[in-house]
């Protein structure tokens, strides 16, 4: 499960094996995102709203090189 990122005590990472969309880890929970054609919370366990609101803003962010280590990976255009 490679790690993509580490920021603000939140970790970016997804499954290999599994083909999951980009999951976000904290001490407090984890929360499930899909980020293919736009940013949308699939589930949350736990983690804060204020955590969920940072993490999306980073997946904002960070799309474009997420979705480049996903092809990487998996394969892709």
């Amino acid at each position: 499960m490679p790690t993509l990122l580490i920021l603000f005590g939140l970790r970016f990472y997804f499954f290999t094996r599994d083909h999951e969309p980009i999951l976000i880890e904290s001490s407090d929970g984890e929360a499930k995102f899909e980020i293919e054609t736009e940013v949308k919370l699939v589930y949350n366990r736990g983690l804060k709203p204020k955590d969920i609101k940072l993490a999306e803003s980073i997946l904002e962010e960070n799309k474009e090189n997420f979705i480049n280590e996903w092809k990487k990976i998996f394969g892709g255009e």
